[in-house]
C-alpha cells in the first residue's frame, strides 16, 4: 500500500501549513512541560536544599534534593505505561491534553508549598508527592508529542519535523533557567530564598492555559485513526504486546538514550551544583552559561534532525555519542578555568554534541514500533532509560564529587555512558525512511527500510 510523503491532507501549501501547525502545537506543549520539569531540577540545585532539607551540609542537602528529583523520573515509566496504553487505544491528542494539565497543576502547586521552616517534615513530603505527579505526566508527554508529529508527517522529512518537539527540552530548560537567572539578577539571595523562587512555579499556570489553547486545536494522528478502524477488541494490552514482540526495540531505545540522558543532566543540572558548591562561583555564572548553551541547543537539534533525513539516523547519533565521549576528556578542565566565557564554551559544545544524539531520536524511536503499539513502545523505551540514566545522573555525579572531591570520576561516568550509546547505535539497524503505516511483519524485512520519494 503506497502512502504519500505527507500524511496531512490537502495540496502542498495546505500540507505544509498543516504539519507546521502540528509541530508548533507539539513544540509549545513540550516546552511548557519541560519548563515545569526542569524548573524543579534547577531549584533543587540552587535553593531546595536550604528550604526543604535544611538540616544537612550543602552537598548532602543537595543530594537529598536530587533524590526527590529522581523520584519524578521513577514515576515516568508508570506514566509511559498508562498514557501509552490509552494513547494506543483512544488517541494521541487526548492524552497530551491530560499530561499538560497534570504537569502544570503540580508545578503551580509547588509554588504554593510551605517550606520546612513552616511545616516541618510535611513540606518535603508534599514536594515529593508533587514531583511524582510531574514525572507521571512527563512519562506520557514525550511519546505522544513526537508521535503526533511523526505520524502526521511523511517519510522523507520525518527526522526534521519530529526533532522540533525534541527542541522543547532545551526550550523548557532555556525558559526555566532564564526566569531563574532574571530573578537572580534583580533579587538578593535572601529575597530569592524568601519568595522569589516561587515566581517561576506560579508562572506555570499561565503557560498551561496558553498550551491548552494551542494543543486542543490540532487534529488527531491519521495513522492512529486508520489503525483504530482495524482494532480488534481481543487485541492484547499494548504494553504486553510491546514486550512480547518488540523487547529488542525497547532495548535499542534504552541504549540510544542512555548516554544522551546522562550527559544532558550533567551538562545542565549537575553543572549548577559543581559551579556553585565546588568552584564557589556565583550561581549566575552557571545559570547564564546554561542559558546560552540551551539557546544554541534549541537551534541545532532540528539541524541534526534534518541531517538524519539525508545520511541516516545512526550516523548522526554516532557523531554525537562518539563526540561526547571525547568531549568529556576536556569538559571539566575547561569549567575549572572559572572563566565565564570558557565555562559557556564547554557547556555549549557539549550541548551541540548532545543535540546530535537527541535530534534524530524522535524519528528513530518512532520508526522502531508498529502503529498499534507505537505510543506504548516509544514511551517505555524512553522512560525506562530515564530511570537508569537521567534520574541517577545528578545523584551519581554529586556522590562522586562528594566522595572524591574531583571531577575526574564524573567525567569518566559521562564518557562511559556516551560509549554505551555509541555501541548501541553502531550495532542497531537503520530506520530512516520507514513507512510508519506498514505493519510490523513487513517492517521486519531488511528491504523494508527504503526512502520514499513520492
Amino acid at each position: 500500500m503506497s502512502h504519500p510523503d505527507t500524511a496531512v491532507p490537502g495540496n502542498g501549501r495546505e500540507r505544509s501549513k498543516g504539519i507546521a501547525r502540528i509541530v508548533s502545537a507539539s513544540l509549545i506543549g513540550t516546552t511548557i512541560e519541560w519548563y515545569d520539569f526542569f524548573l524543579y531540577g534547577s531549584a533543587a540545585a540552587l535553593v531546595f536544599n536550604k528550604l526543604f532539607f535544611p538540616k544537612a551540609d550543602p552537598l548532602t542537602g543537595t543530594l537529598i534534593a536530587f533524590l526527590t528529583y529522581a523520584i519524578g523520573f521513577a514515576a515516568r515509566p508508570l506514566g509511559g505505561v498508562v498514557f501509552g496504553h490509552f494513547g494506543d487505544r483512544i488517541g494521541r491528542k487526548k492524552l497530551l491534553v491530560v499530561s499538560l494539565v497534570m504537569m502544570g497543576g503540580a508545578t503551580f502547586a509547588m509554588g504554593l508549598l510551605p517550606t520546612y521552616a513552616t511545616l516541618g517534615v510535611g513540606a518535603p513530603l508534599l514536594l515529593t508527592a508533587l514531583r511524582v505527579v510531574q514525572g507521571f505526566a512527563l512519562g506520557g508527554e514525550w511519546g505522544g508529542a513526537v508521535l503526533l508529529v511523526s505520524e502526521h508527517g511523511g517519510d522523507r522529512k520525518r527526522g526534521f519535523w519530529a526533532s522540533w518537539p525534541q527542541s522543547g527540552a532545551p526550550g523548557g530548560n532555556l525558559l526555566a533557567t532564564g526566569v531563574l537567572a532574571l530573578l537572580a539578577a534583580v533579587q538578593s539571595d535572601e529575597t530569592f530564598r524568601a519568595w522569589g523562587w516561587r515566581v517561576p512555579f506560579l508562572l506555570s499556570g499561565v503557560l498551561v492555559v496558553i498550551g491548552l489553547w494551542i494543543r486542543v486545536s490540532v487534529s488527531e494522528s491519521p495513522l492512529f485513526l486508520e489503525a483504530k478502524e482495524k482494532q480488534d477488541a481481543q487485541d492484547r494490552v499494548p504494553v504486553v504486546e510491546v514486550f512480547r514482540t518488540g523487547w529488542r526495540q525497547v532495548l535499542v531505545a534504552i541504549g540510544a538514550r542512555f548516554g544522551e540522558n546522562i550527559s544532558y543532566y550533567i551538562l545542565t543540572s549537575f553543572l549548577l551544583v559543581y559551579v556553585t558548591e565546588h568552584l564557589k562561583l556565583p550561581k549566575s555564572t552557571a545559570l547564564d552559561a546554561v542559558l546560552i548553551g540551551s539557546a544554541v541547543h534549541f537551534l541545532v537539534i532540528p539541524a541534526w534532525g534534518a541531517l538524519s533525513d539525508r545520511i541516516g539516523r545512526r550516523p548522526v547519533m554516532l557523531i554525537g555519542s562518539a563526540g561526547m565521549a571525547l568531549w568529556t576528556i576536556v569538559f571539566f578542565s575547561l569549567v575549572d578555568d572559572r572563566s565565564f566565557g570558557v565555562i559557556t564554551l564547554a557547556v555549549t559544545v557539549g550541548l551541540v554534541l548532545h543535540g546530535a544524539m537527541y535530534g534524530p531520536q524522535a524519528a528513530y524511536v518512532s520508526e522502531l514500533f508498529d502503529t498499534r503499539v507505537r505510543y506504548s513502545g516509544a514511551s517505555m523505551g524512553s522512560q525506562l532509560a530515564s530511570i537508569i540514566a537521567g534520574a541517577l545522573a545528578p545523584i551519581v555525579a554529586v556522590e562522586l564529587l562528594k566522595d572524591y572531591d574531583s571531577s575526574v570520576p564524573v567525567a569518566l561516568y559521562m564518557g562511559l555512558a556516551a560509549v554505551v550509546t555509541a555501541l548501541t547505535v553502531a550495532v542497531a539497524r537503520e530506520t530512516r525512511g520507514r513507512d510508519l503505516a506498514r505493519v510490523e511483519a513487513d517492517a521486519a524485512s531488511p528491504s523494508a527500510v527504503t526512502v520514499r520519494t513520492t
